[in-house]
């Protein structure tokens, strides 16, 4: 693995003794992504696929978190994919393959157990754009669709498998739809929210291959205490000593 390569703005964060994540100034995270990684949850015998992988911060999470057997991790823009190869190199990690390439036309060798997804919020052509194009790819449809992404989890998935995702609330609708329309039964929904008084910011997704039709609304999380800080919740996700 070729990790000489040269970017001005590159950053490692920590998360974890033995993991560093390599950041820069087109891909970060947030806390959505540490939302997604725990409410997938694969299983140690599971193989997974992280869609949009992007800095690569959903895959290290569930590696660091859950150990799956496998992870792909499939991402479209190169300065992405080097920076999680970057990451593997400096975390010794071996069960994170990097794959570049559009989900779209991926498939994978082996039938998948869960694929997880922080795809573009935005409808294309809708709100302002960033002036660096990598930041709208990742914020916009430009690239991909919610309807691309069900499908290609779909083609890749083993019946009874699962795909998670996390999207704004006023794309509940959309993902649904395209869930169902590809073969992917809606399971299991929860919402996050602030505080108890707040409209929730963010919606998680998991469908399953060949499901039948039940839907599960998970109760809300709330990311922030009484106090105004993390909720004990929130501290368990970052990993942080709720005390």
């Amino acid at each position: 693995m070729d990790t000489n390569i040269k970017y001005d703005d590159f950053t490692f964060e920590k998360l974890g003794d033995d993991i560093e994540i390599c950041i820069s100034t087109e891909h970060r995270f947030g806390t959505d992504a540490f939302l997604l990684a725990d409410f997938a949850k694969p299983r140690h015998k599971d193989s997974v696929c992280d869609f949009c992988t992007g800095s690569g911060i959903v895959a290290l999470l569930m590696h660091k978190n859950s150990r799956p057997k496998h992870i792909f991790a499939l991402e479209i823009q190169q300065k992405a994919h080097d920076q999680l190869r970057i990451s593997l190199e400096r975390s010794h990690i071996d069960s994170i393959t990097p794959v570049m390439g559009d989900l779209k036309d991926w498939k994978s060798e082996q039938e998948l157990d869960v694929i997880t997804c922080n795809p573009p919020y935005k409808i294309d052509n809708t709100g302002a754009k960033n002036d660096l194009e990598a930041v709208s790819i990742a914020r916009h449809e430009m690239m991909c669709t919610i309807d691309d992404v069900c499908k290609a989890a779909a083609r890749n998935l083993k019946f009874g498998g699962r795909l998670c995702i996390c999207n704004r609330p006023q794309r509940l609708c959309d993902i649904m739809v395209a869930m169902r329309g590809n073969g992917l039964e809606p399971k299991r929904v929860r919402f996050v929210s602030k505080n108890p008084y707040t409209a929730p910011w963010l919606v998680l997704v998991e469908s399953r291959k060949g499901g039948n039709p039940f839907l599960q609304v998970e109760p809300s999380l709330f990311t922030q205490g009484e106090n105004g800080g993390f909720s004990d919740e929130m501290n368990r996700i970052y990993g942080l000593d709720s005390k």
